[in-house]
């Protein structure tokens, strides 16, 4: 399984994700079931055991992580009408609320700071445990600011301290396996409505994950509780970029079944490993500001000056198209279209740049398709070329123009010789990379 180290790793949660979704995606995507066995049991908790089966959701079959320990089965009899009161959750014994439950006997609980010591003296690799005490210390963290507690005080209960352990050290211990390039991730699906919880019912998402995924987008859909703290934290903790699957070779994917059947959606957890194509865009604003405006008084000379500035100042695209105003005026309507946070600097050099006396204002959502850039030899001169992808599928590799029409000049010929070169040595690119996969 050396084959896939080094590699992208990418998440789908279009289900949500649970601590045991992810371990059993990783394990099913081709990470020995050893490295987490191994892990977890260096952890040295008395009774906890762990296995792997398998589960058929929906129209997938997926691999789960089965976590087991004393008196697990009494609890969870005794318990039981929480899980009714919690709807639909990726783990029969999970909820991950495991901080939540603070109203049941002292000696039932873990607090963060025995989970320290506990992974402080286990036998594991260094980045398995760096990796499991930054994913423990944002739950523990958010938990205590919720609660008005100390950090090292906050406690885990008996469910929530074998299960998140498990699931912790586990995703730890995959993913230093992996020894990944890059991670990625779809906005997580977070699910809808409220949830039960030891403190009275709250919405979805619930605090803590809310908390966990600040700056992270998110997708409201689905039925009850589908995101939970721990896979938040998972998320939050190695993710380097949300957003659609880059152009890559596949190598894998894995998947990992939750508990729960949903009634609208397979409860699996997809996981793909690939060999990235080029070096990645950034990922594109899924929501824009569209800011327009219709100029009848400036001279035309001033527009490209306009259009310059605007781009300046962060607009991702600007546009202009030749309208009549009232009383038969012809005039031009500019349009600019900006991320929010780019917005304020927009309007500014649209007021400052121009003839306007006011803006029009739309919020649009947009699909954009993941791009990387590679570099490719002609015989002017290297070109950088755009890969397009769809779910990680090359559709197109196109010559970036500017390039092509700097070589072009240089070598004084025309830019579409320039372009054909450019197109045809980024398909045999494309080509040879895809015999390799």
């Amino acid at each position: 399984m050396k084959a896939l180290r080094g590699l992208h790793l990418h998440f789908e949660p279009s289900s949500g994700i649970a601590g045991d979704m992810a371990v059993a995606a990783l394990v099913d995507l081709g990470v020995p079931p050893a490295v987490v066995t191994g892990a977890v049991k260096a952890m040295g908790v008395r009774g906890l055991r762990v296995a792997f089966g398998k589960r058929k959701r929906g129209a997938f079959v997926g691999k789960s992580f089965e976590v087991d320990w004393p008196g697990r089965h009494a609890h969870a009899h005794e318990h039981a009408h929480d899980e009714h009161e919690h709807g639909h959750h990726h783990h029969d014994h999970d909820h991950d609320h495991e901080h939540e439950h603070v109203h049941v006997h002292e000696h039932d609980h873990r607090d963060y700071a025995e989970v320290k010591r506990l992974l402080k003296k286990a036998k594991l690799e260094a980045e398995a445990r760096d990796l499991a005490a930054d994913i423990f210390e944002r739950i523990a963290e958010v938990e205590a600011k919720l609660h008005g507690t100390k950090v090292d005080r906050v406690a885990f209960h008996e469910v929530g301290a074998y299960d998140s352990i498990a699931d912790v050290v586990g995703i730890a211990a995959a993913i230093a396996y992996l020894q990944p390039a890059s991670i990625g991730s779809l906005p997580p699906v977070v699910g809808t409505g409220r949830v039960r919880t030891a403190h009275g019912p709250v919405p979805v998402p619930a605090p803590a994950t809310a908390a966990l995924l600040i700056g992270i987008p998110i997708v409201p859909e689905g039925e009850g509780e589908l995101t939970t703290p721990t896979g938040a934290a998972i998320l939050a903790a190695v993710v380097d970029q949300f957003g659609a699957l880059p152009p890559m070779a596949v190598r894998a994917t894995g998947y990992g079944a939750g508990t729960k059947q949903l009634h609208d959606r397979p409860n699996v957890l997809r996981v793909i490993a690939g060999e990235p194509l080029g070096t990645p865009d950034l990922a594109a604003a899924p929501e824009v500001l569209l800011l327009e405006a219709n100029i009848d008084d400036m001279s035309g000379e001033l527009v490209a000056p306009l259009f310059d500035a605007l781009a300046e100042a962060g607009a991702v695209d600007v546009w202009s198209a030749p309208i009549l105003m009232k009383k038969g005026r012809p005039a031009l309507q500019v349009s600019a279209m900006a991320p929010a946070d780019a917005a304020p600097a927009v309007e500014r050099a649209f007021f400052r740049n121009s003839t306007t006396l006011g803006l029009r204002r739309r919020r649009l959502e947009r699909v954009v398709l993941a791009r990387s850039f590679i570099k490719v030899a002609t015989r002017y001169g290297d070109v950088r070329a755009k890969l397009a992808a769809l779910d990680g599928e090359v559709l197109g590799a196109h010559p970036e123009f500017d390039d092509c029409r700097r070589l072009a000049a240089r070598a004084r010929v025309p830019v579409r010789e320039v372009v054909a070169a450019a197109a045809a040595a980024a398909s045999s690119w494309l080509a040879a990379r895809g015999k390799r996969s």
